[in-house]
């Protein structure tokens, strides 16, 4: 007599699977990092242009020796898309940081415990001076550059919503990598700090982005209108988004 219960197969033990794996090309090893990911049909692997990290991705029962064949022998596009990556800068003095699309040097102000500030040098260069413990530098200018990008977006932001009449219900900034900015269904618009790095007119144009939302909960022809009417740069900043955006990310 047949069985009137479909046996239920149990869900496959991956806890031997590693963290990450190091692909080897041309004498060089590359860490890549393995994850399952349920909804996956397939083996992928990509590479970040946000924070360089190199990630295979494997549905979950896809045996982790195929994956690792996979990963082996796409070692050579790895290694290229690895070089394509740029070069990370560091929040330390001497360093070139965009400040609203300006290249500014950092510079420490030792033994000085004054804020950090944006200003020119005595040629007339353009400088972000930040004084305290050196150790410290890092964090007082990448908390300075968070405190600019918050001030410049809250008003753009409060600029937008009043000429849609339309209020958002909060204004969070964030290091976000996916997305420069997004809008919830209650309201709460989040944005990248990041964004302060970039000219002026793209900060602008991600704040009229979001709060275009806040009207047009898609991407229809009605919310790119309005998104234009709101930021007549919009084609303008999308163009310098795809071009330069990847590299915002390669500060700090």
């Amino acid at each position: 007599m047949r069985s009137l219960f479909r046996r239920i197969k149990p869900p496959d033990d991956h806890t031997g699977d590693p963290d990450h794996i190091l692909v080897r090309h041309a004498g060089e090893d590359y860490r890549v990092r393995v994850k399952r990911r349920a909804g996956a049909r397939r083996i992928t692997l990509r590479v970040s242009g946000a924070t360089g990290e190199a990630i295979l991705t494997l549905p979950e029962r896809t045996p982790f020796a195929r994956a690792r064949q996979f990963a082996d022998a796409h070692g050579g596009w790895l290694a290229t898309r690895l070089e394509r990556v740029p070069e990370r800068v560091p929040l330390l003095p001497g360093a070139l940081v965009p400040l609203r699309g300006e290249l500014h040097r950092i510079v420490h102000l030792a033994g000085q415990r004054s804020p950090a500030a944006a200003g020119r040098d005595g040629d007339g260069a353009a400088i972000i001076s930040v004084g305290g413990e050196a150790a410290h530098v890092p964090r007082r200018l990448r908390d300075f550059l968070v405190r600019e990008a918050e001030r410049d977006l809250r008003a753009a932001v409060e600029r937008h919503t009043n000429t849609l009449g339309r209020k958002a219900s909060a204004v969070t900034i964030r290091d976000t990598t996916s997305r420069w900015g997004s809008c919830s269904a209650a309201g709460r618009l989040n944005f990248s700090w990041r964004l302060i790095l970039a000219p002026p007119f793209v900060l602008d144009y991600l704040a009229a982005h979001e709060v275009a939302h806040l009207k047009e909960m898609n991407h229809s022809v009605r919310f790119w209108r309005l998104t234009k009417a709101l930021c007549p740069r919009t084609d303008e900043a999308e163009a310098w988004l795809k071009r330069h955006g990847t590299a915002l990310h390669r500060y700090g």
